[in-house]
């Protein structure tokens, strides 16, 4: 970032190439599947960026840093919509072991999970997908989401716990890796 603030292009162009894929999986998901909204989001990400590249903090971790933004970005986007769609889509991937045979069943598992995942509330959702979907760490999301990182734990505990309850008839778990 202190490159970027020197106005070295080719400094933006590495932090464009690590983290648009993520960041706009991120959008995506976030703002009901939006994928142009997705992309308008990504753009204005980076544009502040370039605008304001003083506004890193150099005492956290780049990737926390701009998730913070992104997720400051988003709950600005829901403020402005007063009636809230639903969201659509949201995957924990990797995460759910699920022992059926039958393709039918997985199908059918796969639409019920992600019906449950839609109604979730804004804040459960984020946990969900900064944990599971971007793989960042316990400390990362607390920094993200100014929370504390127990209650995070306890959140997502509870969160796997009703989903895999929900699910129960189908025998999903909802491993939890390692902080």
């Amino acid at each position: 970032m202190q490159k970027v603030h020197q106005g070295s292009e080719v400094a933006l162009t590495e932090i464009y190439q690590r983290y648009s894929t993520p960041l706009m999986r991120y959008f995506t998901r976030m703002l009901w599947r939006d994928h142009q909204k997705a992309q308008d989001f990504l753009h204005d990400i980076f544009i502040k960026i370039i605008d304001n590249p003083q506004r890193f903090d150099g005492t956290r971790k780049f990737s926390t840093w701009i998730f913070s933004v992104a997720h400051n970005m988003c709950k600005n986007e829901y403020r402005k919509k007063s009636n809230h769609e639903r969201l659509n889509g949201f995957h924990i991937n990797g995460e759910v072991n699920v022992d059926l045979h039958d393709s039918m069943d997985r199908l059918t598992v796969k639409y019920r999970l992600e019906k449950m995942l839609d109604e979730l509330d804004e804040e459960d959702k984020t946990l969900l997908l900064l944990r599971y979907e971007e793989d960042l760490s316990i400390e990362q999301i607390s920094e993200i989401v100014f929370l504390a990182e127990g209650t995070i734990k306890s959140r997502l505990f509870y969160l796997r716990k009703e989903l895999a309850r929900k699910l129960n008839g189908y025998k999903v778990v909802f491993n939890e890796r390692e902080a």
